[in-house]
């Protein structure tokens, strides 16, 4: 760690709005005028827009992170986690991966810890779901659904073989409708490797507690995704919630009753919890309570933006809607970043701060492969796109969203390949517990019985 004398930026927070900041503010700040200080648990940033495709392997799972020390050079990165934030003396205590916890001064400070999967205390749904935030489960998800298919192929009990075969996806917004669509589409390609396991054998459900998918993109072409993903053999069930899902015996509440070894939860997000800790103004839900400035209300040091952000839409007020809100999504994080780390570096000079103001322009989802929706806003006309077109936007868009050119090269390359190379099948179920084969092989070898023993013994 530096131990300079010169002003402190600390930024709490390494995702889409933590690197995107902590990169405008080296950028155009002078030299020797502040450290940058990034500290967050996973020394990467995850572009979470393409776990849907890591899961189906269209994507390098590598591809989809940034890691941090190679983005941002001139900054320090510590693994770790800031655990609380006394204002009074701004000092950060940080606690790192391995050691004792210690404290960190800082004179401004970036809040861009983002959000983490909203959950219910559903019975068995903490045994039993998996998240889709980050890579880590994205890649979990591909290795298990193939080790379903192989255990169909290999039984001969017709219940395990039935759930194992069962896939159920609890949300159905952009990352629930991405996920489940290219999910299937991949377990729809594996089939073709397995003499014993067809997609008729498989089950996917969708499950929604409100009453339409992808409400992002609108009503008619949230029910067009309704409808294709129906086409493709994926029950939808809306205004329903599940009840349990105890050793993967799932309970909807319109009184469906599978059993399931696939549970993917994708209902929604909600701010970082830590963020209680930290002794700042939260809104109703949870999220930092900000000015248009991103500044922290009722501070001149602390700014936030993203997922643990509450921040006024400017562009929507102006429209008369008097409550509205940034929505959590990485068109306006990406926007957000910049003109926070403006506003930081302005903060540092004295200068008056930039309100923070950007008008929709849309929304794009995919569906599996050739299969997308998408919603384009130029002033007052909206373009709604479906199919082939629809996805063309949908990978334009967020490849080029994607930070370094570096990584976009690597994304780019690999939808190439995909148009010439089939995708892979193979699980790695091993990659959970690598050590395990290892450790058979060496543990010591059981002791023979002692009455065996004593006969050796005496016919000897």
């Amino acid at each position: 760690m530096s131990t300079t004398e010169r002003p402190r930026i600390l930024v709490v927070g390494g995702g889409y709005v933590g690197l995107y900041a902590a990169r405008r503010i080296l950028k155009k700040m002078r030299y020797g005028e502040a450290t940058v200080t990034v500290v967050d648990p996973r020394s990467y940033m995850t572009y979470q827009p393409f776990l849907p495709e890591t899961a189906a392997g269209n994507i390098s799972p590598r591809h989809v992170v940034v890691p941090l020390r190679r983005v941002v050079p001139r900054a320090e990165v510590l693994t770790g986690r800031v655990t609380t934030i006394d204002q009074d003396r701004k000092i950060a205590t940080v606690a790192p991966l391995v050691g004792e916890a210690y404290e960190l001064p800082f004179d401004h400070l970036v809040i861009a810890l983002g959000a983490v999967s909203r959950t219910f205390p559903i019975p068995g749904l903490a045994e039993q779901g998996i998240g889709m935030k980050g890579v880590e489960e994205a890649i979990g998800l591909r290795n298990h659904v193939l080790e379903q298919l192989d255990k169909a192929e290999s039984t001969t009990d017709e219940e395990i073989r039935r759930k194992a075969l069962t896939f159920v996806f609890v949300g159905g917004g952009f990352a629930g409708a991405e996920t489940i669509g290219e999910v299937e589409d991949m377990a729809r390609d594996a089939a073709k490797y397995y003499k014993n396991v067809s997609r008729e054998d498989m089950r996917f459900i969708l499950v929604d507690a409100a009453d339409k998918i992808l409400p992002e993109v609108g009503p008619k072409l949230g029910q067009y995704g309704k409808e294709h993903l129906e086409s493709r053999g994926v029950e939808v069930y809306l205004s329903t919630s599940m009840d349990s899902c105890v050793d993967g015996h799932v309970v909807l509440k319109n009184g469906l009753e599978v059993d399931a070894n696939t549970i993917v939860w994708t209902a929604g997000v909600k701010p970082n919890p830590a963020l209680a800790r930290f002794g700042l103004p939260l809104g109703p839900r949870g999220h930092v309570d900000c000015e248009p400035t991103l500044q922290v209300k009722g501070t001149d040091y602390i700014w936030a933006a993203g997922d643990n952000a509450q921040v006024p839409d400017l562009v929507g007020r102006k429209a008369g809607n008097e409550n509205a809100w940034c929505p959590p999504n990485a068109q306006h994080a990406l926007r957000q970043a910049k003109v926070l780390g403006d506003n930081v570096l302005s903060g540092l000079r004295g200068f008056p701060q930039q309100d923070y103001s950007h008008a929709n322009k849309g929304a794009v989802a995919g569906l599996g492969l050739h299969k997308g929706v998408a919603m384009i806003v130029m002033g007052k006309m909206r373009i709604k796109l479906k199919g082939r077109l629809a996805w063309y936007m949908h990978r334009g868009y967020h490849g080029l969203a994607m930070p370094t050119w570096n990584r976009k090269i690597r994304i780019f390359a690999d939808w190439t390949l995909g148009m010439f190379l089939r995708r892979e099948v193979v699980a790695l179920g091993a990659l959970e517990s690598p050590r395990e084969e290892f450790y058979e092989a060496a543990k010591p070898a059981p002791a023979a019985p002692a009455a065996r023993t004593e006969e050796k013994a005496k016919a000897s």
